[in-house]
């Protein structure tokens, strides 16, 4: 069967596609073009309740099956995932722009997430808690329930399945709300789940803008949430899980240092900080958005930079060139703004920075150089092809600079010195740091991020502790009366 994408999609709330309550609907666009690709359903309050009320009747039935039962099904999805790959990639290039090689390694990493859960799921085990001789205590681990995922935009279809796996392995069951720009990888993921077994009312999506998202984050029957995105948008959706006493997981923005010592090779971490910055158009949380360059190989280093910047070929994501446009106009406008602050700051820049003539949202390469580490283009996440350069003269001032945001998700060093490399890793303030290299780790590898880059892991197994609780039993075997 081939995945083609529909002139109107509706909602999908147990095992089926439903039309949105009121009937209304959006539509999602080509950011290459700006022409519309289809119609989504728009879904309102009353949708979330119906989606959520099919999770939770589900729930039961999907625990009742044994971890073993469950992890084959998980697998199950991994296979019919891979199958329709090739459909996937194409419709996530053209719906959220980024080059189809890319949106391939996407829908790599989606049937990954379900491989490597799959194979946990009969290995959830408790423990038992040694007490003496008259007690037997022991922990088993559970399932919170019906889990609220909210998506966005720049990895839909991976983010979706970073969370949906590791979910539904340890038995909750889900409902999605994917970004209103990129609902479409979400809605034929769920059609391909039931495809590969997975019980009607397990894995429920609802599209729309912000009534659906707020509704799902405030809901009294979501027993957990699980939020990527903004800083602004995950402190709202806190303060509503707060209410209802709902755990959060938040995987939040970024402002990510890439330490060059002087002795690091130059190409390498030229390629690798390019590689960070300008891939998905520099649409990546954990973006190589500053490179802290030693003041001795500065202005060398730069030209590497703004010869990598200069070289890319930018077109529609679909026609896979080196970079795609920037996923939406608001957005656009958003980094079109942050240039300028840039230039007005007295920052200089090198190369890029003007909108590319023609219709969507292109913006080409950007490189900033006489950066100062207080300017906003230093300090606040623009979530776009946009590089800041500064200058550092020893390791105290590149670990000051690093460390001085509101951000902590990633970092990276680039240096020879392995020991001086692990040095500088162990004091960076961040949940992930990468040594020569960018965008290090793996499905295997926990994810998230410190300060007000979020709270909690995702990947890896240290993502279940999100998706379960720890339950304590303690039984009495003192013959004894007391």
């Amino acid at each position: 069967m081939t995945i083609e994408t529909k002139e109107r999609y509706r909602l999908f709330i147990d095992g089926e596609f439903v039309a949105a309550s009121t009937g209304e609907s959006s539509t999602t666009t080509d950011p290459a073009t700006g022409d519309s690709i289809a119609q989504f359903a728009a879904a309102t309050s009353t949708d979330v309740d119906r989606a959520v009320e099919a999770a939770r009747d589900s729930l039961s039935g999907w625990q009742a099956k044994s971890p073993v039962e469950r992890g084959r099904i998980i697998h199950q999805v991994a296979d019919v995932l891979r199958d329709h790959a090739e459909d996937l990639a194409r419709i996530e290039s053209l719906d959220q722009g980024k080059p189809l090689s890319q949106a391939r390694s996407d829908v790599d990493d989606a049937v990954r997430y379900f491989e490597y859960y799959a194979g946990v799921a009969d290995k959830l085990e408790g423990k038992s808690v040694p007490r003496g001789a008259e007690t037997l205590d022991m922990t088993t681990r559970e399932p919170y329930g019906v889990s609220g995922q909210i998506v966005p935009w720049n990895f839909p279809l991976s983010i979706a399945a970073r969370g949906v796996a590791p979910a539904l392995v340890a038995g909750n069951t889900v409902v999605v709300k994917p970004a209103p720009t990129t609902p479409l990888s979400a809605l034929h993921f769920a059609e391909l789940c039931r495809e590969a077994g997975v019980p009607d009312g397990v894995v429920n999506v609802v599209t729309g803008g912000a009534e659906p998202g707020a509704a799902l984050s405030s809901h009294d029957d979501i027993d957990q949430l699980t939020f990527t995105g903004s800083v602004p948008t995950g402190e709202a959706v806190m303060k509503s899980a707060a209410e209802t006493i709902t755990p959060v997981t938040l995987e939040l923005g970024g402002k990510n240092p890439a330490i060059v010592m002087p002795d690091a090779d130059l190409d390498e971490a030229a390629f690798w900080v390019a590689t960070g910055i300008f891939t998905n158009a520099g649409q990546i949380c954990s973006a190589a958005d500053r490179a802290l360059v030693h003041e001795s190989i500065y202005d060398e280093f730069v030209d590497r930079l703004v010869d990598r910047a200069e070289s890319y070929a930018i077109g529609s994501g679909t026609e896979d060139p080196d970079m795609g446009p920037l996923n939406h106009d608001d957005h656009f406008e958003t980094v079109l703004e942050y240039i300028d602050t840039g230039v007005t700051e007295g920052a200089t820049l090198e190369t890029g920075g003007e909108p590319l003539d023609r219709d969507g949202y292109f913006l080409p390469p950007t490189v900033f150089t006489d950066v100062e580490p207080e300017m906003r283009i230093a300090q606040e996440e623009i979530f776009g092809p946009v590089l800041t350069v500064i200058p550092f003269s020893d390791r105290e001032e590149a670990i000051d600079i690093a460390n001085d945001v509101e951000y902590g998700l990633t970092g990276g060093v680039f240096s020879r010195d392995i020991k001086q490399a692990l040095r500088l890793a162990r004091d960076i303030d961040a949940g992930s740091v990468y040594v020569n290299e960018w965008f290090g780790g793996s499905i295997e590898t926990p994810f998230g991020g410190m300060k007000q880059s979020g709270i909690g892991r995702e990947k890896g197994l240290e993502a279940l502790e999100s998706y379960l609780q720890t339950k304590n039993i303690s039984v009495n075997l003192d013959e004894k009366p007391r």
